[in-house]
């Protein structure tokens, strides 16, 4: 009788344990993208405060790449309206940074697809 609950367990177990480790995988995941978008984030609100004190377009875009060092620039799309020309005192300006993150995990790659687009925009008074 003994030896059928140990196997019982190791049964159970191995059908616990692909659940668990897709759990795991996906908090892992969902981790790496949030630090990813955190990034964008931080990186439109780096250009949108440098762009209110009379910075130029480039300026603002070599702002916000040089925020988002760490993750792939040549996968970021900057967006800037009114652009350089057009911006006055009182306006307001907005940054949006968009992002095409590549998921890492395979198996999460089968349940959303290869990438995720992530998006940050900020919006402030121009001075």
């Amino acid at each position: 009788m003994k030896h059928r609950k140990k196997g019982q367990a190791l049964i159970e177990f191995s059908i616990l344990l692909p659940i668990i480790l897709l759990i795991v995988m996906g908090i892992s995941e969902f981790g790496i993208m949030l630090n990813s978008y955190l990034t964008i984030q931080n990186a439109s609100r780096e250009g949108a405060r440098l762009g209110i004190m009379g910075a130029d377009d480039n300026e603002i875009v070599q702002a916000v790449y040089s925020s988002a060092s760490h993750i792939d620039t040549n996968k970021l799309n900057v967006t800037i309206t009114p652009n350089d020309s057009n911006r006055k005192s009182g306006e307001t300006l907005r940054v949006r940074v968009e992002y095409e993150y590549d998921l890492l995990i395979p198996i999460i790659k089968n349940i959303l697809g290869n990438q995720v687009e992530l998006t940050a925009e900020t919006a402030m008074r121009v001075e």
